[in-house]
């Protein structure tokens, strides 16, 4: 059998993995994709028998890091066998070809797998003067990234600089950075991020590679299962949000206790992630919990979107959501039916309970 056409139970035996090891990876695969428990079998018999889809990975305005992002996966296996898979193939960052071979091989596996390869693309596109801005092989971004996207069976655009065009395309954008969605007539899934959070990235290939499918899509062709809750929602800041309590200096005493960081321009509250809930480099930490605010580079325009250490005036929310500023004040609450009053009163409570150092009812309670 030829190298390309194992699969992966078959490319994980020829690097001396054995059953048991086989099988967490698939659990873990199937947990990273989304795929319930139940469908556990479904994920072993594919990675059974399924030969692995050659996957072409484009390189044009960005600066690799989510290729870096996506080789520290959190588990060893999936980095080891998934990366193995596509750098087969074509990957302008990986591949130990060059120059005429490498080439030969991009367009030896469009034409051998047309309509079978997947398409993973790194990078804005420039689409001003002609697109002279990034020339691969002397051929234009554009020019490549229409040509490989034509017969790909799905395409990923990976990071803010391929599903928004991110700081290439920030005002007054000179080069025409545009989007992969913006160029070409097929879905695209996109993965933004800055870069995206690894597990997200391997979730995301793994879905593909099990069942075939792309994952649910939100409006903005995002995959539901990772960005469908904001940063702020899930962030273990966020209680001390609802208490009014903010660092207001980066080296003040409220930055040593941990509280909120929305004053000192933190986008958790209009950020759709999940940085807070899988993390980074091994589920270890993400920029909120390592003292910095979220610079929301998931989404489109966040290099454009004002200062990054001036809180936004305010967001779209309920009662004490509306505005760091005025948290805590009792004006208007007259005009607020009993539950709101009892819900910001509550806060209000928790606030000067944490500034006092009491316990709250909450805190008690898990005492």
């Amino acid at each position: 059998m030829s190298h390309s056409n194992r699969t992966i139970w078959e490319s994980m035996q020829a690097k001396g993995y054995d059953r048991r090891e086989f099988l967490r990876f698939c659990s873990f695969a199937a947990m990273m994709a989304g795929i319930e428990s139940t469908a556990l079998s479904k994920v072993v018999h594919a990675m059974e028998t399924q030969p692995r889809p050659p996957v072409v990975w484009l390189h044009f305005q960005e600066c690799t890091c989510c290729s870096e992002s996506f080789i520290r996966s959190s588990h060893p296996i999936v980095a080891d066998v998934l990366l193995d898979s596509i750098s087969l193939d074509y990957t302008q960052t990986l591949q130990a070809a060059a120059g005429k071979q490498a080439e030969k091989s991009l367009h030896d596996t469009m034409q051998k797998y047309a309509g079978k390869y997947i398409l993973l693309v790194e990078g804005s596109v420039p689409t001003h003067d002609g697109g002279v801005y990034c020339c691969i092989a002397g051929r234009t971004a554009e020019d490549i990234l229409q040509e490989a996207s034509k017969d790909a069976a799905a395409v990923i655009a990976w990071g803010n600089c391929a599903s928004h065009g991110c700081i290439q395309a920030a005002k007054p954008n000179p080069t025409g950075a545009t989007p992969v969605r913006k160029l070409i007539s097929k879905p695209v899934i996109n993965v933004p991020g800055c870069p995206p959070i690894a597990d997200v990235m391997t979730g995301i290939i793994t879905h593909l590679l099990v069942l075939g499918s792309a994952p649910e899509l939100d409006g903005l062709g995002r995959p539901k299962e990772f960005y469908s809750r904001r940063v702020h929602d899930t962030c273990y800041r966020r209680p001390y949000y609802d208490a009014g309590l903010f660092v207001e200096s980066f080296d003040d005493e409220k930055a040593r206790k941990g509280y909120c960081l929305y004053k000192m321009g933190c986008r958790g509250p209009v950020t759709y992630n999940a940085c807070s809930v899988t993390k980074w480099n091994g589920a270890t930490s993400y920029p909120i919990q390592s003292g910095h605010g979220c610079l929301g580079c998931s989404e489109e325009g966040f290099w454009d979107n004002g200062p990054f250490y001036q809180h936004l005036a305010s967001f779209p929310g309920f009662g004490i959501e509306s505005t760091a500023d005025t948290v805590g004040t009792i004006v208007g609450l007259t005009a607020i039916g009993g539950m709101a009053l009892h819900a910001i009163s509550t806060n209000v409570r928790k606030h000067e309970q944490i500034e006092e150092g009491k316990s709250t009812p909450e805190q008690k309670a898990k005492e």
